[in-house]
């Protein structure tokens, strides 16, 4: 049992405050710069996660260490150079934003004091600062939602993993909520149609209808994950939301790394299959991630409308995630009113209706 001094967070430091309930918003996290020297910490500290990549430990650090990590740096910081802004990573900088206009929302709905706050799975703000400061500050109830609309232990798993951590060092933890999966929420389905289809009435629409989920290994899914099979359900709920063909509507897989089997088919390779069979213009989508990335930013609207086009394609045109536009505001902010059901502070205000 840990002896007293292990614990942070005494229990008078936020005894006397007002008891206030926050959400705490997890994505997957950024290098704080696009430097090598940035990149090579979030690295080790994301492919270092046993949830991600589960080999023994002992061969898994070797591999990492002396090899890896002497070269994947750089040419990933050379990836998140063609996508960074001035304001930062643009997952850092989407996620902020979302997370503000979620605390707008929630503030106008809800009778009591509640927080939104951000934390990052890898890199910083960490989940366990976040939560450690939301203690000493006075929360008492807390629901985190990771911001993976479909379960997978490499990334809601994970979370649940760091939320874990966070609390059992406290003295005092709050309660806690924490949402599992949206990946066939009805309201997100909804938000994700409606984006669609203002892509489609401003730009036209392509040939094809491609959604690229992020991949994991094969052996994952035989072992039980069930990210596979919700990101299939995600694809055919958009299909029916759209009024899609089986056809028309085209579900693969992306950012396989190493030689291990993953979830097929690839989206590379999808790509290059359609520019071969003469489509010239399709539309991609990537319904896994809630904010634009490196993966969609660069690895779909970059990489793979290059394969397209070397494959005789003429235009993948990507269409931006939810980031922070009202649909999903509204769909997140439904889903976190419906989990925290009970809580006096999400209790509706009067004027905001039952």
């Amino acid at each position: 049992m840990p002896r007293s001094h292990d614990y942070t967070g005494v229990a008078g430091s936020s005894r006397d405050l007002p008891i206030q309930a926050a959400v705490l918003l997890v994505n997957l996290g950024t290098p704080e710069a696009p430097t090598a020297q940035a990149v090579r910490p979030y690295l080790a500290e994301f492919l270092g996660d046993p949830r991600v990549i589960d080999y023994p430990r002992w061969l898994w650090w070797l591999i990492l260490h002396g090899v890896i990590l002497r070269v994947r740096p750089s040419r990933s910081a050379h990836a998140y150079q063609r996508i960074w802004t001035p304001q930062g990573s643009p997952l850092r900088v989407g996620s902020e934003a979302l997370a503000a206009r979620m605390q707008e929302k929630l503030s106008a709905v809800c009778s009591g004091p509640v927080r939104v706050e951000l934390a990052m799975r890898y890199g910083q703000p960490s989940v366990t600062s976040q939560i450690e400061r939301l203690q000493r500050e006075g929360v008492r109830r807390l629901l985190v939602l990771p911001l993976y609309p479909q379960y997978s232990a490499t990334s809601t798993g994970s979370v649940i993993d760091a939320v874990a951590d966070a609390m059992q060092s406290l003295r005092w933890p709050p309660e806690l909520r924490l949402i599992n999966d949206y990946h066939d929420d009805a309201a997100h389905i909804d938000a994700l149609a409606r984006s669609i289809e203002q892509w489609w009435a401003a730009n036209g629409r392509g040939e094809k209808l491609l959604l690229s989920f992020h991949g994991i290994p094969e052996r994952y899914v035989r072992e039980g994950d069930p990210y596979f099979a919700q990101s299939k359900a995600t694809a055919e709920a958009l299909r029916q939301r759209l009024g899609l063909g089986e056809s028309q509507l085209l579900v693969s897989f992306q950012s396989r790394v190493g030689r291990e089997s993953w979830l097929q088919p690839y989206t590379d390779a999808t790509v290059r299959e359609l520019a071969s069979r003469g489509i010239r213009t399709i539309d991609v989508a990537c319904p896994g991630f809630a904010v634009d990335c490196l993966e969609t930013l660069e690895e779909i609207a970059m990489q793979n409308r290059d394969f397209f086009r070397e494959a005789g394609g003429d235009e993948l045109r990507y269409i931006p995630a939810l980031n922070d536009t009202p649909g999903q505001v509204d769909s997140l902010a439904a889903l976190v009113l419906r989990h925290a059901s009970g809580w006096p502070e999400f209790a509706p205000r009067a004027s905001a209706g039952a």
